[in-house]
Order: C-alpha cells, then structure tokens, then sequence
C-alpha cells in the first residue's frame, strides 16, 4: 500500500469537472444534456489570437521560456494592467502561469502559515477554501448573502478579522453569483484592510465581464493598497481561451520573485506560443470581447426572466460574470437533491450551491455560457420536471 500524506485529506475539488464527467456519461448512453453547469465561454478563440499562435509555433515558440514569462508577454501585461486599473506596474511585478489557478495556489503558498488565517468568499470558487487548508491555514467564510445582491458585509468582515488574519481574498464579478463589488464596497473594504497586516488576493478574472454600466474597480488603484495586493486575471474568460491555460498574477517584486521559485518547482513555466497568442489579445482588436459581453447580458437577461417564471425558484439579476445563483428553497428540495434530479431526469446540468461552500445551500448555480436557444430549452425543462413533481414545490 502507498502511503498517502495527510495534507491530501485537506483537499478539496471543483466540483464543475466532477457534473461534466457525469452528464458526459449520460450523453454516452444517448441522453440529451444540456450544459450549464461549465464556467466556459462557448465561443471560439477569436482568429486574430489563433492566427499569432499559429505564427508563432513556425516562428519556433516551442521551447522552455523564462519561469516568470517571456519578457514581451510580460511587458504587454504590465502596460495592460497599468491602463486598465490606473496603477503603474512594471514587467518585474507579472508572473505568468498555466492558467490562474497556480497563481492561488503560489501566492497562498508564499504568504501564509500554518495556523495563519484567511477570510474568503462563501459562496466561493471553491479552490480558495482548497488552498488555504491544504497549507494548513485557517479558512474563515464570509458569508455573501442574496439581500445584499451577494456583497460583502462591512460590519461581518471587521468582526471576522482577527490578529491572526493573514490574506483576504476578493472576486469581483464573483463566482458563483455573479455579484459586483461597488466602488464604495471596495474602498470601504481598503479601509477595514489600513487598520491590519493583511495581504489581498484579487481574484479579477472576470473583470471585463460586466453589465448594466457597471464597470470595474481594482482595490489595488486605492491609495497604499498596490503594495499589499495581488491581482490574479487570466485569458481564459476574456477571451474564451480555457484550453489555452494562460494567467498571470501583478504583485510587489519581492514576492513576485518568490512566486517565480515555486513555478521553477512546479510547472517550470508556461507555453512560450501561449503567451505570444496572449500579447496578441491584449494588444489587438477588442471587438471579439465587446460582442461576447454582449451576447452574455442577453443571455443574462433571458434566463433570469426565465426562472424566475418557474414557480419555487428566485433569481437575483447578476451584473457581472457568466453565472446565475437562483434561490431554490420554494422547492423544497436541497441544492444537491435538486441539482442531481435536474441532471438525471430533465437532462440539464447545472451545480449545487454547496459545491461553492456551506452558504450556498438553497442555491443552485447555472452558466449561461450556452446559447439563447439552449437555455431557452434548459428552462422549459426545469418547469416541466418540477411541475411533474408538485410535492417538491411549496
């Protein structure tokens, strides 16, 4: 027997890839699932960025790059982010890594201890809660409830800090709700922060993904705050490129050095042709972007509409992301009863609300990275399957 270390058991999973697996084995045995359960953009990558990674592999971009990113690739993230969130950051200040997630992992790695607590999101992408307790630290929610349209409690994040808060972490647009951090809430947050020796994880990834006039706001803009913030972003959502696993994080240098080692340990680096396809999307046409976001607020808009037609279920109007989190509780079902029976018997995927931690019993999560006509399916499905059952609904 393999002996398995006991840090494993503090693991935890992204449940996502666990429902695609299972609706990917009900569509094998000829059932019709319609997904939305995958935080994906549906598009395809846009040409310009296929066409600069297609060039750079025959210009020979096939080899290990630097473990912080190619000095280019580096160099347009810092003149990006320095424009989009009115900071000056400088090459030395980007790492760049196989998609986001290493940048969660690295920096909780590098800032954290054992015993050490971290205050996060819940509901949250759950590998925050992951991360922190597999490096031994303490997690500590923050509950993001539906009558605040899922923003922070000022008055519960002060009570939740404590001298041994070592990180707060932030998303906004968050997943899995959908939920956008105002100005005010940001600055308000920057103030709670002042008073303590905490460090900010902003996990910014859907940053350009927002309605209703909405626009987003960096904590790491405010006075004092770029010193202690990282801000993690990537081109997965922006610009549909999920396979692609390209992100990056913008810290101080120092830890940014540090962040590099763990990458040198890990993953060495990125895909040199990736990063070339990225200096294509953040430099070239943005018309791709503007159209997606487009076509997710109508996509927002019909399917809010639609379930909030269906009798047991409420749903709050995100302003940013790709996501929903209806309030499911009129059906008397739990979000995980819910979720399963929606997969099995109307064919639509779709994630329970704990999947994202305690706070999200009574909610399910839909992507509504699928198209208008699908989602316009999915719906009539979910009534049909919950008026078939009138027990479940109270």
């Amino acid at each position: 027997m393999i002996h398995i270390a006991q840090r494993m058991s503090r693991l935890g999973t992204e449940t996502a890839f666990e429902v695609l697996e299972k609706a990917k084995a009900l569509e094998a045995q000829g059932k019709d699932i319609i997904h939305l359960e995958i935080g994906e953009p549906d598009f395809d990558t846009p040409v310009n960025i296929k066409q600069a990674a297609k060039k750079a592999l025959d210009d020979g971009y096939t080899h290990y790059g630097p473990a912080a990113g190619l000095p280019p690739a580096r160099a347009a993230i810092a003149k990006y982010v320095s424009e989009s969130r009115g900071i000056e950051v400088l090459p030395e200040h980007v790492v760049i890594t196989p998609g986001a997630k290493p940048i969660m992992f690295f920096t909780i790695l590098a800032c954290v201890d054992e015993g050490d607590e971290v205050i996060y999101p819940n509901p949250g992408f759950p590998i925050y809660e992951s991360a922190i307790e597999f490096v031994g630290a303490k997690a500590v929610a923050l509950e993001l409830k539906e009558e605040k349209e899922f923003r922070f409690d000022l008055d519960e994040l002060k009570r939740l800090m404590t001298p041994k808060t070592r990180m707060l972490i932030l998303n906004s647009p968050q997943n899995p709700t959908g939920g956008v951090l105002t100005e005010q809430d940001v600055r308000a947050i920057a103030e709670v922060v002042r008073e303590h020796n905490v460090i900010i994880l902003s996990d910014e990834i859907y940053s350009r993904s927002m309605y209703d006039g909405y626009k987003h706001f960096s904590i790491a803009s405010l006075h004092g705050m770029q010193e202690r913030t990282i801000i993690l972003d990537g081109f997965s959502k922006t610009y549909a490129m999920t396979g692609w696993r390209l992100g990056f994080g913008v810290m101080p240098e120092e830890l940014a050095k540090l962040v590099t080692q763990l990458q040198i340990n890990s993953t060495s680096c990125t895909a040199s042709f990736s990063q070339i396809a990225g200096i294509e999307a953040l430099t070239g046409p943005q018309d791709d972007v503007l159209r997606m976001v487009q076509e997710f607020k109508r996509r927002r808009d019909t399917i809010v509409e639609g379930l909030n037609s269906i009798s047991g279920i409420r749903c709050h109007k995100p302003h940013g992301a790709f996501y929903v989190f209806p309030n499911i509780t009129g059906t008397g079902k739990s979000s995980r009863e819910l979720a399963d029976y929606l997969l099995n018997e109307a064919g639509v995927a779709c994630l329970s609300g704990t999947a994202f931690g305690r706070f999200g019993e009574g909610y399910l999560r839909f992507s509504y990275a699928n198209s208008i006509p699908n989602i316009e399916r999915a719906l009539k499905r979910i009534a049909k399957a919950l008026a078939a059952q009138p027990a479940l609904v109270k």
